[in-house]
């Protein structure tokens, strides 16, 4: 099983690099340590950012932080049936 808060954390950091706010998901490509490649994981939980950007509905942009962007992120995820 996944750990929420553990996930959650993982986009934080990941995402807290880039230049807010922000428009579109592109604006966060060169924050993310290996690009669209970064890897999010926990328990049986494993997507990269663009397998996210594929996934879940695109989001309410812009957004003024990374804690209001990981929040959507987190909500679509649970409403998907993802975690």
């Amino acid at each position: 099983m996944a750990d929420e808060t553990e996930i959650r954390q993982q986009m934080i950091d990941a995402f807290e690099g880039a230049d807010y706010p922000i428009s579109s998901p592109m604006d966060l490509v060169p924050a993310l340590p290996n690009g669209p490649g970064t890897k999010f994981e926990s328990g049986d939980f494993s997507m990269t950012a663009m397998e996210l950007n594929t996934k879940i509905p695109g989001g309410d942009f812009p957004y003024e932080s990374a804690e209001s962007f990981v929040d959507d992120i987190m909500e679509n995820l649970k409403d998907e049936g993802y975690l």
